[in-house]
């Protein structure tokens, strides 16, 4: 900064009022500055600049498992929306392992990060609890965690049923669920699939989630086969808990010479891109990753701004709020009824 100043012709402060973004200083000043940075190719330290301030100038995004599309794209807009902001994210993948989130909740990523972004997937609200965090973190997502912390996603109930009624207008009955209830994720996935199935008229004995220990492609490929081999009715439709399982649904729906949709109609949740280019292309609730990105990362903010004044009660207290980003349905031909 010495060597930028005299450059510059002015003070060391004047030119760390440039670089840190302060407001108030002349635009002539500033673009003097800005152009002896330039020329001696000024670098910011910012390991420098964390040790004065007491922050890094990182995020860290924890997330059950990158090799899923969805949590893929996810970290993806979560990285553009950082650095929009001029932040660095580092990503963790927990491969849904309760100590690993344990240890996340417990402070693990704080040592190098001035938040977490968390999509938890198997701690219970119960250890959040025990453990409570007393840094800025937000929750991605719908695994229930109690209400310490601000959480952002989509209303799970309310994108199910979207898809399933998707699936009676199109005259679609013996609509079966592809997925696994045991987790909160899954239970609002199922709850949206029986209040369209009740909505419809469709009778209580035709309610059925097919279990399933994973939601991915083998996992769907696996289920749907056992189902088509099975000695009951076969379904007139599929509704997937995400893309992963529809995937693999519909490998084995032509594996078996099923014909889709005309035979059975799929549709699923999470519109990763790898389901614009399925055969046939998969219907599917897509949502707004974008904005889920931008308002986990405000919410971080207000959290690291509201712990440096000094308020009390860390992540949780009266501050913590859930809210639902948008979704919409992407009607492909998976689901489209001829005639």
């Amino acid at each position: 900064m010495r060597d930028v100043a005299e450059h510059a012709g002015v003070s060391v402060r004047t030119v760390s009022n440039v670089v840190s973004g302060y407001t108030h200083v002349r635009p002539e000043t500033r673009a003097r500055v800005q152009r002896s940075l330039d020329e001696l190719g000024y670098k910011m330290d910012f390991l420098a600049r964390g040790l004065r301030s007491g922050r890094t100038g990182f995020v860290a995004l924890a997330v059950p498992f990158l090799a899923e599309p969805y949590f893929a794209e996810l970290a993806q807009a979560v990285i553009r929306a950082a650095a929009r902001r001029g932040i660095t994210v580092l990503v963790e993948s927990t491969e849904g392992d309760r100590e690993t989130e344990r240890r996340i909740l417990a402070g693990g990523l704080t040592n190098v990060a001035d938040g977490v972004l968390f999509s938890a997937l198997t701690v219970p609200a119960a250890d959040v609890a025990a453990t409570a965090p007393d840094f800025p973190l937000v929750m991605l997502g719908e695994h229930d965690v109690g209400d310490r912390f601000p959480r952002v996603g989509i209303d799970n109930v309310a994108a199910a049923r979207t898809a399933v009624e998707h699936l009676v207008e199109q005259g679609c009955r013996r609509i079966v669920a592809l997925g696994r209830n045991g987790s909160e994720n899954g239970r609002q996935r199922a709850e949206g699939y029986r209040q369209a199935l009740s909505a419809a008229g469709v009778r209580r004995v035709n309610w059925l989630v097919v279990p399933v220990e994973d939601w991915n492609r083998a996992q769907g490929y696996e289920a749907v086969r056992n189902l088509l081999d099975g000695d009951g009715p076969l379904p007139d439709a599929i509704f997937a808990f995400n893309d992963a399982l529809a995937v693999g649904a519909l490998r084995a729906l032509d594996a078996s010479g099923v014909r889709v949709p005309d035979e059975i109609a799929v549709a699923a949740i999470d519109d990763v891109p790898e389901s614009a280019y399925t055969h046939p292309p998969l219907t599917s609730i897509a949502p707004d990753l974008e904005a889920i990105a931008e308002r986990a990362l405000s919410l971080l903010d207000e959290q690291g701004q509201r712990m440096g004044a000094g308020s009390a009660g860390g992540s949780g207290g009266s501050g913590a709020r859930q809210e639902a980003t948008p979704f919409r349905l992407v009607v492909r031909e998976s689901s489209l009824r001829r005639g």
